[in-house]
Order: structure tokens, then sequence, then C-alpha cells
């Protein structure tokens, strides 16, 4: 509780929650105003995945500079190393700080699509499944996103570099994951054909957009090719399980490892 009370006391006075969270509060009402001409049956479904297609691009890239200056924030005013003094392993605290992290990112989320149901209420047929799944969707991508940017922070030296990370692992799940992938499609068969969608499912954007699409209905599993069916080996609610635990234990594990007590070299 120690944690989550300081973390919400250093992001209140910085720029870069509420900068996050008024992107998202911006993008989600233009959304909506957008969608006030469709059906007021389909419309809302239409409106989910137009939100969620949209805000996509920047809550990855928001999480991680949140967690990495966060984590850093912490060796460059020399807290880290008061904390590490009290027999505290830095395991520990990275566990501590990233549950502050998750409650002090997810709790000003959550509480706005809260909000924004109200908002629906009035336009279109609501549908509490399909809004779950789409909560379920921004909250597993965030908590990936905020622990790879814990990660990066720990190990980053500068400002820069944690600059120079961030962009390179958001574009690395936007666009280099699924392009190397590419480069292997014309070799896939059914005997790889798992570990081929193992790869490529291991992407968390690729993951949890499947989780929506699926349960939402847009995408069905009747009717497909044996090539897909193996693709597809187990349901997408899995497959968004082990990327969160996947990309989790890894973050951690990677910052535990490669962190450096000091904010400068």
């Amino acid at each position: 509780m120690h944690y989550i009370w300081k973390e919400w006391k250093e992001n209140i006075r910085g720029k870069g929650l509420w900068l996050a969270l008024s992107i998202i509060v911006l993008i989600s009402v233009s959304i909506l105003f957008r969608s006030t001409a469709l059906s007021f049956d389909k419309g809302y479904y239409v409106l989910l995945i137009n939100l969620f297609d949209t805000i996509i691009y920047f809550i990855p890239i928001l999480c991680l500079f949140i967690g990495a200056f966060s984590i850093f924030q912490e060796k460059e005013q020399k807290t880290l190393i008061m904390l590490l003094t009290k027999k505290d392993s830095y395991a520990s605290f990275l566990l501590r700080k990233s549950l502050g992290l998750y409650a002090v990112v997810l709790i000003p989320i959550l509480v706005w699509f809260f909000l924004y149901l109200l908002l629906l209420k009035f336009n279109f047929q609501l549908d509490m499944k399909a809004y779950f799944i789409f909560i379920l969707a921004i909250v597993t991508l965030s908590l990936v996103f905020l622990q790879m940017g814990a990660a990066i922070g720990s190990f980053s030296s500068s400002r820069m570099q944690i600059i120079g990370y961030t962009i390179f692992v958001w574009f690395y799940f936007f666009f280099l994951h699924d392009f190397i992938l590419l480069s292997f499609l014309p070799d896939v068969t059914h005997e790889n054909v798992k570990l081929f969608s193992s790869l490529y499912f291991l992407n968390p954007l690729q993951s949890v957009r499947m989780f929506l699409e699926t349960g939402m209905g847009v995408y069905s599993f009747g009717h497909m090719s044996r090539l897909l069916q193996a693709f597809m080996w187990t349901k997408p609610a899995f497959f968004l399980l082990f990327n969160l635990v996947f990309w989790l234990i890894t973050s951690i594990i990677t910052a535990i490892v490669f962190h450096r007590k000091e904010g400068f070299e």
C-alpha cells in the first residue's frame, strides 16, 4: 500500500500519467462523436473495434514511458539506493513498484471507461460481455507494456537510453515482429504451423487483438481450412493468458538480472 500511495503522489505531480489519460479520453470521445450515425444495435461493436484499433497505437508507448521513467526516477533521485541498503532486495522492490504502477495507471483508465460506458448507454444497445472483453484487452495490454517499461528503466543508465529502447520496443511489436514472421510464411506447413502460431501470438498486440475480435464475434472459427485450424490450435483466451504471463515473467527477470544501481554512468 505504501508503494501505491508513493507512486500516486509521484505521478499526480508529473505530466506522464495525465498526458496518457488525456490522450485516451480525447480518442474515446472523438470515436464516440464519429460513431453517433451508426445503428443503435450494431454500432456498439463497430465503435469498440474502432476505438481499440486507434487506442492500441498509444497505450503501449505511453505505458512503456511511464514504467521506464518511474523506475529510473528512483535511481536518479537515489531513493533506490536507500531502499536497497535497508536489506530490501531489488526483486522485492521491483514487484512492489510494479504493483504500484499497475494501480496508479489502471485505476484512472478503468474509472474513465466506466464513465464512457454511461455515455454509450445513450447512443447504443449495450452488450456488457463485449465491453468486459474490451476492458480486459486494454488492461492486459497495459500490464504487459508497463512491465516492459519497468525493465527498460531498470537497465537504462540515461533518459536518452530509455527513449531509444522504448521506441525500439514499440517499433518491434508494431512492425518488425510481423515482418520477420512474414519471411518464414512460405515455409509454414502442417508440421510446424503450431510453432509459427506460437511465435505469432507471442506478440501481445496480436494475441490481444485476436482475443477481442473473436470475443465480439468479428471472427468465427467455423469453416476454417485445416491449416488455419492447426494455426488456431487453442482458444484465443489461452493465447492471451500465456502472452501475459510470459511477458510479465520475462520482463521481471530481465529487470532483476540487468538492473543498474545508478542512474548515471
